[in-house]
């Protein structure tokens, strides 16, 4: 079964003018205006590095020539295809958060992705803020972070934890730890998980986690199409795809502008902050 996990890093991306400018007409009209009115910049460079990571490889895998690209949100929210009409055999799917953009792709699958960054709580103690998330994780996922040593290693733990169950959640239609009728028991190895669970609630393979550096976890998970959830905890898991890491020209390498370019779009990108006061001083802190 093929499948696709690609990285960018648009944490250290510092788009230059034509850049940016290129960006904005490789992407659709309703997407760029979305994008633009991002009140911070480290937010807008996710956003187009994830409508970019769709267009490419929808061009290069899928075979559709960049300028006939019709992208649409499902009403969850989902990228997919506009073209409904004729069958697609890939599923994809993209996150971004902390310092990358991603996306899975997945042959003959539903896929999901999530990418989070290990981060300090903002105004309080990592054992208060467990205690705000008490409810987001079953007494055996607590009992595997809060064992995962110093305050430090919990807190990757947290982390480990949110993007398995995050990658899950679409295959079932709950929220996030709705009824709590399933629970993950992570190994150590950053590879993989199993997932027990009662009712329904199950997907085909568990998520596969890894690292993309020392501070991002990102899962991905997949159920075959036209499949009954089942629950497979003591099968092995197929080696996890590893992402691969992608520079802003290969980000763009197939790209070709939809639009004529905007002076006034790099005018107002340029003037936005990086981020919120509060991530700037975690920056500088750390």
């Amino acid at each position: 079964m093929g499948s696709v996990r690609w990285a960018f890093r648009c944490g250290s991306w510092t788009p230059s003018r034509s850049e940016w400018l290129f960006a904005a007409r490789c992407v659709q009209r309703e997407e760029k205006d979305r994008i633009g009115q991002f009140v911070f910049a480290k937010d807008a460079k996710s956003a187009m590095a994830g409508r970019l990571l769709l267009r490419k490889f929808v061009c290069e895998r899928m075979g559709i020539p960049w300028s006939q690209v019709r992208l649409e949100r499902s009403p969850r929210g989902k990228p997919c295809l506009a073209d409904t009409v004729n069958p697609h055999t890939f599923c994809f799917n993209i996150s971004h958060q902390g310092d990358y953009a991603v996306l899975a792709a997945q042959q003959g699958a539903q896929v999901g992705v999530d990418v989070m960054k290990t981060t300090m709580p903002g105004s309080s103690s990592i054992p208060e803020f467990f205690r705000i998330m008490t409810r987001q994780f079953t007494a055996h996922e607590w009992s595997t972070i809060q064992s995962a040593g110093s305050e430090h290693r919990q807190l990757a733990a947290f982390y480990r934890h949110w993007v398995s169950t995050a990658t899950i959640l679409p295959f079932t239609g709950l929220t996030q730890r709705d009824g709590r009728l399933f629970s993950l028991t992570l190994t150590g190895n950053f590879q993989s998980c199993h997932l027990c669970a009662c009712a329904d609630v199950c997907v085909c393979v568990p998520p596969q986690e890894s690292l993309l550096d020392a501070d991002h976890h990102v899962a991905v998970a997949w159920k075959k199409r036209l499949m009954s959830f089942l629950c497979l905890p003591s099968q092995p898991l197929p080696p996890p795809a590893t992402f691969t890491p992608l520079s802003f020209g290969e980000l763009i390498a197939s790209a070709s502008p939809l639009s004529e370019e905007d002076p006034a779009y790099w005018d107002s990108f340029s003037m936005k902050a990086e981020a919120p006061q509060r991530q700037r001083d975690a920056w500088i802190s750390g």
